[in-house]
């Protein structure tokens, strides 16, 4: 490959070197392997399910360690929401009040996104405020929804299609409509906040900056009073240097008319940067749409305690562990436990060739397999939500994990894979806890523990010409892949995404 001057000046101002970029072209040369799976992972073969005193176990041994432990919540919340209103903007483009009614509309499209908009309408957090601004001047149906919608979406009116996800009116109380960066700090005082503090971070689109930081403003001072929790709200951008080079269907790179280099942004996986930045003992994941109102705040905080309780519990047996293989403190009997404990508790296997091994070789293994980020992940059952799911998985050397798969890296052509996509349970709610230090309190680099071979390559266009466009592995997907991994069933309550404008008409949604 070779570069021009600019090419080399824009690879520098982005902070991509040659190397990546010849990488990233031979991933598209050589393609990228479907995931095999074994089976999916169910209650009790690879996902936990607490009893009632289980679960009380596990809350009060995360409340009586939570004052020791430095906690964090991580937000991914990079984006506009413009693919939350794209039935909003068809409607825009489709509709001409002046010559046909609503009804009429709706019996020739079929569109059944806007009809349940328009029923809906007054149940809508953000209702009053557009209702203020287009006034009564209406005459028909049909007008009224017209003028609603495009007040909301015109961009010389509240222009919400610009507006990032996390800063829209999402919950109505009274007179007040709350954003779901609102709820995220309400939320986090219940379970992510010690001594008074929580610490929330962020990942945002670097056009959103202000609107963010305008937002803290106009809501920090009134729930540090109402909750007496202090708040530090960081924040980070996706980092240029994640981006991933686009190319031709012959695998060249893909010029711009310009002659300039095609970089695309590298998907949600690029986070496991902003992740890697971030330090302490325990870390919430949680997506920025995934919130519900006050009502349900109660159960949503009682389930990521028993997360985080489980998770403390397991990193004191595996801390234990590594201190004494450290210290040379132990047997050969003790491998057994040891070895034991790796398989049935943090969901890691060996291969048979271990049991040849010599007593240094093993401990290197059992080390090795000790010594690794440890995430907790929710999971609810399947109510036919999209979404990835949890599945055991061998990969070419052989090891079997536990994975979260989306549909996308499954051999769809295969039967027998499809079969047990098929025979699945559960789907990921992106409901995460991780701890992300060794028992010497040092942080892992997490970038070690990414595998680059669970990326997504799609076909795009641009410009009228068709590219390929690379993904890195999704930051729950591949980009943890060789973490230890324990899953957990929760209730549904606690996967609540507005993906569509609809979405918030649902119950988790409504105050009342």
């Amino acid at each position: 490959m070779r570069l021009t001057e600019a090419d080399q000046q824009l690879l520098e101002k982005k902070g991509i070197s040659k190397d990546k970029v010849l990488d990233q072209i031979e991933t598209f040369r050589d393609g990228i392997p479907f995931v095999h799976l074994r089976s999916a992972a169910i209650v009790n073969e690879g996902i936990l399910k607490f009893s009632s005193d289980e679960k009380k176990t596990l809350i009060q041994h995360f409340e009586s360690n939570r004052k020791n432990k430095s906690l964090l919540k991580f937000v991914p919340a990079s984006g506009a929401a413009s693919r939350m209103f794209k039935s909003l903007f068809n409607f825009l483009d489709k509709y001409n009040a002046a010559e046909e009614d609503f009804d009429a509309y709706i019996n020739r499209t079929g569109d059944s996104a806007m009809q349940k908009f328009a029923e809906g309408l007054t149940d809508f957090p953000f209702y009053n405020l557009v209702k203020n601004k287009i006034g009564n001047l209406a005459t028909s149906k049909g007008e009224e929804v017209y003028a609603f919608v495009n007040e909301m979406m015109s961009k010389d009116a509240l222009n919400y299609g610009f507006f990032p996800k996390g800063l829209l009116p999402f919950h109505k109380y009274g007179s007040h409509a709350a954003t779901p960066f609102e709820e995220h700090l309400n939320e986090s005082v219940a379970y992510a906040s010690a001594n008074g503090l929580a610490k929330l971070h962020f990942t945002i689109s670097e056009q959103h900056d202000a609107m963010f930081a305008e937002e803290y403003e106009q809501t920090n001072k009134n729930i540090t009073k109402t909750t007496g929790t202090t708040f530090n709200v960081t924040y980070s951008n996706q980092k240029p240097a994640t981006d991933t080079i686009a190319v031709d269907l012959d695998d060249k790179p893909f010029r711009n008319e310009d002659g300039s280099l095609l970089f695309r942004p590298g998907g949600h996986g690029a986070l496991i940067e902003n992740l890697n930045d971030q330090d302490a003992d325990i870390i919430f994941i949680k997506n920025i749409d995934n919130v519900a109102v006050s009502k349900y705040a109660g159960d949503i905080a009682e389930s990521k305690k028993i997360l985080a309780g489980h998770l403390i519990k397991v990193q004191e047996k595996a801390f234990a562990y590594a201190k004494a293989i450290e210290d040379d403190a132990v047997s050969a009997a003790d491998t057994i436990e040891i070895k034991s404990f790796i398989e049935k508790e943090l969901n890691a296997y060996f291969l048979d060739s271990y049991e040849d091994f010599s007593l240094s070789e093993q401990l290197l293994v059992l080390k090795d397999k000790l010594n690794r980020p440890i995430r907790v992940c929710g999971m609810v059952k399947n109510e036919g939500e999209p979404g990835g799911g949890p599945f055991w998985i061998i990969d070419a050397k052989k090891h079997v994990s536990l994975q979260i798969i989306e549909s996308a890296q499954i051999d769809m052509s295969d039967s027998r894979q499809v079969d047990i996509l098929k025979n699945s349970t559960h789907f990921n709610p992106v409901d995460l806890v991780c701890g992300v230090r060794n028992y010497k309190g040092e942080k892992y680099n997490l970038l070690n523990y990414v595998d680059p071979k669970q990326g997504f390559i799609a076909q795009k266009t641009k410009d009228g010409k068709d590219l390929k466009a690379l993904e890195l592995p999704g930051l729950w997907n591949g980009a943890m892949a060789f973490w230890n991994t324990i899953f957990v069933e929760v209730p549904l309550i606690t996967f609540n995404p507005v993906k569509t404008v609809n979405d918030l008409l649902k119950p988790a949604h409504q105050v009342s």
